[in-house]
């Protein structure tokens, strides 16, 4: 039994967040909503290791480069279907000016900007993405008091 550390980026503009689409070919919650994210797969000494994985996969998925800070949302454990252990770290950053894209058909059928509300009214977003939402805008909510 492996464990994997999976490193999500809860990207927002204004009152929207950015999700994709999971690609029909991915094993885990294929045609979901997800945050955009990905594996850690880091072979040398790296400090912020955690950013850097949020960074290169947040490029490789929608072509963004995320250049300024990185906050911590949450951390979660779960085992997959497979039977793998995961460590999922929920990170969150501003999007900017950029336009993402789909840079990774493979695993990235779409990108999309939803609210919460929209959100948790959808049923092909999962309790696990609108958890990590609610938190991260609970933060930024707690930002403008």
């Amino acid at each position: 039994m492996q464990t994997f550390i999976n490193v999500d980026v809860a990207l927002h503009r204004a009152d929207s967040w950015v999700l994709i689409v999971r690609s029909e070919k991915e094993e885990h919650a294929a045609g979901m909503l997800s945050l955009v994210g990905g594996t850690f797969e880091e072979t040398e000494p790296v400090s912020e290791a955690l950013e850097a994985t949020a960074r290169r996969e947040v490029a490789e998925e929608i072509g963004v480069s995320l250049d300024g800070p990185l906050r911590y949302v949450e951390s979660t454990f779960f085992v997959s279907d497979s039977g793998d252990r995961v460590l999922n770290v929920v990170l969150m950053a501003p999007l900017g000016e950029q336009e993402p894209v789909v840079k990774a058909p493979d695993e990235v059928a779409d990108v999309v900007f939803r609210t919460l509300a929209e959100l948790e009214a959808d049923a092909s977003c999962p309790p696990w993405t609108v958890q990590s939402i609610r938190k991260a805008k609970a933060l930024l909510d707690s930002d403008h008091r």
